[in-house]
């Protein structure tokens, strides 16, 4: 009896097994469909983010395409041609290059070594307001040495003066770079030249600065760029430049010959920066492999090494933000006639366009990144990596490109350009805060949840958006700041009676306006010194 029931318990056993079987084979067939559905969504969705990034690109490319050919079927024509005041120009911005370069990349690696490899009291604190004459725009600089030096019967102009205001305003990208290397260089080589008794500078000779050469030679590169830029100071300190060259060429003038002469120049040195710049970068990256055993010793510093230390690293940052505000604190009593309803309106006007500006290229670094992320071609490496080379782009010189689209056949408006050429030249500062948040996302991520059944939107909406929330807010900060500080890009391409905080403070600089000019002044300081505030992270994040 037991055992006729144990026979009778068997096969129904077998049964159970079959219909598990039975039933899972059809829950299997309708996973892998939906995986394989899912990938083929996601190269769907590759394919739409192909064409946006090529569309991209070329919206991006074609103003500097028009502007390069312009200039080269002129030159074949002898139509466009430099004069003796163009070449008077190029030397000017080149000299202001080299005797600003020098100086800043002094103060850059001075400044870089001292705070990262020395230990004495308020190094914390004076590491953190390097960032501080990122705050400063060298236009507002220059405009409160020229009052101040009015109010003391001192006559501020010259290239002397431009080099000291653009290498203060500028080294903090040496500094960024250089320290970093620095703090890279390890602790067993320093170690190693302790154990040989050697000291503190015939170290940094022989082992920290052939490190870091790579690294400053990027900084000096991105100043350059921020040299080559800049309008307003060498215009105020009547230095001749490229920048200001084309300005008076083209809308004082006239003449647009010189200015797309000057123009294509400026392009060349760009470009011959920029790959400088990525050469370098790519040399640090060889140079630090495999040598960070972790952080460097750091040299206790007494007496005068510890008086000079603290002098060559607090002096920066007490010139570009303690001139401005004495100078605020001393005409105080005409701050009243400052404020009225045209502050207010360039207030909310700047804000405004900044807005708009911030939201479209956090937009367009989105597309361009994660199109970057899910496909390694080298294609497509380069066209993002050509979108975002609007940065380096002098204003002007992006101006120039534009402004032949404003009588053209396509009639785009003025104001939209002025967005457009925004776009162009600040993308590259959201796009690198979200590449290198997607960097720090494994991709094992992406593929966990593709083979979990969910589709490409959803790993972007419910992974990648909410672990870039904070590059994204950072890169949106620093692009709203840089928009409202912009001044050759506005200044050039803005429509009739359409001013900004940044072009009204050049205005009232040049025409000795002191009162009307301390509220615009403060208000891009205190903006500057925000978005310096939202890179202290990536200063003491060792990993980025």
């Amino acid at each position: 009896m037991h055992v006729l029931t144990n026979n009778h318990k068997i096969p129904t056993l077998k049964n159970k097994l079959i219909n598990i079987k039975s039933t899972s084979k059809p829950y299997k067939k309708e996973r892998n469909i939906k995986f394989i559905n899912n990938l083929i969504g996601l190269n769907n969705s590759r394919c739409i983010l192909n064409f946006l990034v090529i569309l991209l690109t070329f919206f991006i490319l074609w103003p500097l395409f028009s502007l390069v050919i312009e200039a080269l079927f002129g030159i074949q024509k002898g139509s466009i041609y430099l004069t003796i005041n163009n070449l008077n120009e190029i030397k000017g911005t080149l000299l202001l290059l080299i005797l600003s370069l020098t100086l800043g990349g002094f103060l850059g690696v001075a400044n870089g070594w001292i705070l990262a490899n020395c230990h004495f009291k308020g190094r914390k604190i004076l590491r953190v307001c390097q960032l501080i004459p990122f705050a400063t725009p060298a236009y507002l600089l220059a405009a409160t040495f020229i009052d101040l030096g009015s109010i003391n019967s001192i006559r501020i102009t010259g290239m002397l003066w431009g080099v000291v205001i653009m290498a203060f305003t500028t080294y903090p990208y040496v500094f960024l770079l250089s320290s970093e290397s620095f703090e890279k260089g390890g602790r067993k080589q320093i170690e190693a030249c302790r154990t040989l008794g050697i000291g503190p500078w015939k170290s940094f000779f022989r082992i920290s600065l052939p490190i870091a050469i790579p690294s400053i030679t990027a900084g000096l590169a991105l100043m350059a760029m921020e040299i080559i830029n800049e309008l307003g100071a060498v215009q105020l300190l009547n230095i001749p430049s490229i920048s200001a060259g084309i300005l008076e060429s083209w809308v004082e003038e006239g003449e647009p010959s010189g200015a797309i002469a000057l123009a294509l120049f400026a392009l060349i040195l760009v470009f011959l920066l920029v790959a400088i710049e990525r050469k370098s970068r790519e040399r640090s990256k060889r140079w630090t492999d495999g040598i960070n055993n972790g952080d460097s010793p750091k040299w206790e510093l007494k007496g005068i090494n510890l008086f000079l230390a603290q002098v060559i690293t607090f002096t920066p940052p007490i010139l570009t933000l303690g001139i401005p505000i004495t100078w605020a604190i001393i005409n105080i009593d005409q701050m009243n006639q400052g404020f009225n309803t045209d502050l207010i309106g360039l207030t909310i006007r700047s804000f405004s366009l900044a807005l708009i500006v911030s939201l479209i290229t956090i937009f367009i670094s989105l597309i361009l990144s994660i199109s970057k992320r899910w496909q390694n071609h080298q294609w497509l490496n380069i066209m993002t990596f050509l979108s975002s080379i609007g940065y380096a782009i002098p204003g002007s010189v992006l101006a120039l490109a534009l402004l032949s689209f404003k009588g053209s056949i396509w009639q785009i408006n003025i104001l939209s350009l002025l967005i457009w050429g925004y776009s162009i030249r600040f993308l590259a500062v959201s796009k690198g805060g979200l590449d290198a948040g997607l960097e720090r996302i494994s991709p094992n991520i992406d593929n966990a949840a593709i083979n979990l059944g969910k589709n490409w939107s959803e790993v972007l909406f419910k992974i990648h958006l909410p672990l870039l929330k904070g590059p994204m807010l950072v890169g949106t900060l620093l692009v709203f700041v840089d928009t409202i500080k912009e001044l050759p890009l506005t200044f050039i391409l803005r429509p009739f009676d359409f001013d900004t905080l940044s072009v009204r403070i050049f205005q009232y600089a040049g025409d000795e306006r002191v009162a009307e000019s301390i509220l615009p002044s403060l208000i891009i300081i205190c903006l500057g010194l925000i978005a310096s505030l939202a890179l202290i992270p990536s200063l003491n994040n060792k990993k980025n």
